[in-house]
């Protein structure tokens, strides 16, 4: 069946087994296949329905989870929100809700989303390497006090030895900005087992990279990226200091109050 719908054997094992339901195309190429004459849209249906009940962790993001959880070393680059693995708990409620996830089902993520985290705990926890730009330190998510919290946190792991975290100042003079990415290095260079990955988050799925010249890219890019910007000591006092003078109590109350105006109906 494989073969004959030109799918690696693995996606439609796993569509058998029920262990990972099936894209809209791989239903959509099944349905062809087994039903040419109807039900229109029956497996598209069954797989919608059982996307929606395989738990916290949708099935479209396990391919990341794997790396994430095999990986020696990373290197992200994040242009607009904190990384997944560095999020507070409130922050990431705020952003699935933000979403339109609801409570339940966004504190349902939120617990998933904290378990990714103890990669970083683990004996042989791998080697993080994020840049972040700074406007991520001004973009409001949630409160001014989850913002005061995240970004606290940010600092507290930028100490940690397995930790590099940069940010990529707004007068940067770089040339190579652009989407949000990961790099994956599987096994020490030395003895790789796996070849390198790079990766990006899209709205509902997501996209991996493995062919070697476009790894290679991705590393260039960050590597670009990482030169321009500041130092981790440097980082971390922004860091801090963009806790403190945005998001601390008396600029809360600011920006509460300049947002109250801003929605006040005007006068025609």
């Amino acid at each position: 069946m494989a073969a004959k719908l030109g799918y690696d054997r693995s996606v439609i094992a796993k569509a058998e087994t029920g262990e990972r339901p099936p894209s809209p195309d791989v239903a959509a190429a099944l349905q062809a296949e087994l039903f040419p004459n109807g039900p229109d849209g029956l497996v598209g249906r069954l797989a919608a329905l059982a996307r929606r009940h395989d738990g916290p962790i949708p099935s479209w993001f396990e391919s990341w989870l794997e790396a994430e959880a095999k990986a020696h070393a990373l290197k992200i680059w994040q242009p607009l929100i904190v990384p997944g693995l560095f999020q507070t708990s409130e922050y990431a409620r705020a952003l699935f809700v933000a979403a339109g996830e609801e409570i339940e089902r966004a504190d349902e993520l939120v617990t998933a989303r904290l378990e990714r985290h103890t990669v970083l705990d683990r004996p042989k926890a791998p080697h993080v390497v994020a840049v972040l730009d700074e406007a991520v330190l001004h973009r409001l998510i949630g409160t001014p006090a989850v913002m005061h919290d995240q970004l606290t946190h940010l600092a507290e792991l930028a100490d940690r030895l397995n930790i590099i975290l940069r940010i990529l100042p707004l007068d940067a003079q770089h040339t190579v900005l652009g989407p949000a990415f990961v790099t994956f290095r599987f096994g020490p260079p030395t003895d790789a087992l796996l070849p390198d990955i790079a990766a990006s988050e899209q709205l509902k799925s997501i996209v991996i990279v493995e062919d070697e010249r476009h790894v290679h890219l991705h590393r260039l890019v960050f590597e670009a990226l990482d030169n321009e910007s500041l130092s981790p000591a440097k980082s971390s006092a922004l860091i801090l200091e963009a806790a403190e003078s945005w998001w601390s109590a008396p600029r809360a109350t600011a920006i509460g109050s300049e947002v109250r105006r801003s929605t006040r109906p005007r006068d025609s």
